[in-house]
């Protein structure tokens, strides 16, 4: 959270799969990486910080990653498990990330655990609306104060400066190519 919570603008989060992958991202000025395969060896690859989006214990995550994702609507069951994940891994040291789909999951996550961070994630968006549309839509439910993190497969650098201008904290981007996506270059010093 500290990563993007501290930048101007919005933060551009990779999703990798590899080492290879890892340095290109942070060559390419990514912010964080977001790996869904054990990322004992991005770890090793890169200094970014590392968002863990698996169904894996947390005491392991806590040893390889700095963030952890909770699906809201795969514990939307009031049986207690979205809380007692959430406190686990706040306790662990882990920044936790619910993904939501819709309003009301988002609500119901603020409600249960009152997250920092939010994934917005547009699988469940009208049939009438683009992935971009959708979160949006969510983005505009998220209150002051949280960090809210766009998930778009396909993003344009024109995408990127929408999700800036509405107040989006970072984006997921996908592929090999993301120094487009994350601006201009860094200042030369």
């Amino acid at each position: 959270s500290h990563a993007l919570a501290e930048g101007d603008g919005i933060s551009v989060i990779a999703a990798v799969e590899d080492p290879a992958s890892a340095r290109a991202a942070e060559d390419q000025r990514a912010e964080a990486l977001v790996v869904r395969v054990d990322p004992g060896a991005v770890r090793g690859a890169s200094s970014l910080p590392i968002l863990w989006r698996a169904d894996v214990p947390l005491e392991r995550a806590s040893a390889v990653a700095d963030a952890y994702l909770l699906v809201f609507d795969a514990l939307d069951e009031d049986d207690g498990r979205l809380e007692e994940l959430h406190a686990q891994a706040v306790e662990l040291g882990l920044d936790c990330a619910v993904e939501v789909r819709d309003e009301e999951e988002l609500e119901r996550a603020l409600e249960r655990v009152d997250p920092e961070i939010f994934l917005l994630s547009p699988a469940e968006g009208e049939d009438d609306e683009t992935p971009l549309e959708t979160v949006l839509g969510l983005l505009a439910a998220v209150p002051a104060g949280k960090l809210a993190i766009a998930d778009l497969h396909l993003t344009t650098r024109d995408e990127v400066l929408e999700l800036e201008h509405a107040g989006c904290d970072a984006v997921i981007v996908q592929g090999p190519e993301i120094a487009h996506l994350a601006g201009g270059p860094p200042p030369v010093v």
